[in-house]
Formats: C-alpha cells, structure tokens, sequence
C-alpha cells in the first residue's frame, strides 16, 4: 500500500503524523487542524503493523477502521 503522510506541530513541540492511503483526502474528523504534507506514496508493507519513522502503530488496523492511521498519544 501506499500512504500519504501529513505532519502538525503539537504544543510541546513534538509532531503527530497522519497516514492516508495515497490520493485520498484527509478524513472530515481529521480536517480540523493544520496538516502539513510530510511525503507522498511512501511504500507500506501491509504485514510491517507500523511506521516508526512517523510514530505510528497498527497502521493497517487503523486505516480500515478509521481510514486514516495517527500518531499515538503517547508518543
């Protein structure tokens, strides 16, 4: 699969990142904070379960839940 990958600023100055499956728009409960683009069509192996470079977890799981995959809070 491919992801879109957009970036925002968080209060304490770390980021959280959002993954899109490539070409499709950010989710509507998404759209409310500032997304910046990150990278396009990063290569994702649907088996890998995670994104460490953008602190992202469960990516699949998320992406067919929620149709986007997010930083953990606790990152």
């Amino acid at each position: 699969m491919r992801l879109d990958i957009y970036r925002r600023s968080e209060a304490d100055g770390k980021p959280s990142y959002l993954a899109v499956p490539e070409a499709r728009n950010i989710p509507e409960e998404a759209t409310n904070t500032d997304w910046e683009v990150e990278a396009r069509a990063v290569e994702f192996d649907d088996n890998a379960g995670q994104l460490p470079d953008y602190d992202i977890e469960n990516v699949s799981s998320q992406i067919d839940e929620k149709g986007y995959a997010i930083t953990s809070v606790q990152h």
